[in-house]
């Protein structure tokens, strides 16, 4: 089963990527653009045998590895 995890930086945590690609934008042309936050989504195959195993799953992932809790927030979908 296909599950994806987005993770994402807490507010008020500083995104210097995000910085980065607001500026660059701007550079470009790109006038008016508010705050820019980069976040990142991880698609997996999971070996589940029902959604709400295949969620567990990728949270128990996204607590061991694919997010830092302590700046990062994060949520599981199963992909359709």
């Amino acid at each position: 089963m296909k599950i994806r995890v987005f993770v994402s930086l807490k507010d008020g945590v500083l995104d210097p990527q995000g910085k980065a690609v607001g500026h660059a934008l701007e550079s470009l042309g790109f006038k008016g653009i508010g705050e820019v936050r980069v976040n990142r989504v991880v698609e997996l195959d999971v070996p589940a045998k029902d959604k709400v195993e295949a969620i567990h799953q990728g949270e128990a992932m996204a607590r061991a590895l694919l997010a830092n809790e302590v700046i990062e927030d994060f949520s599981v979908e199963v992909a359709e």
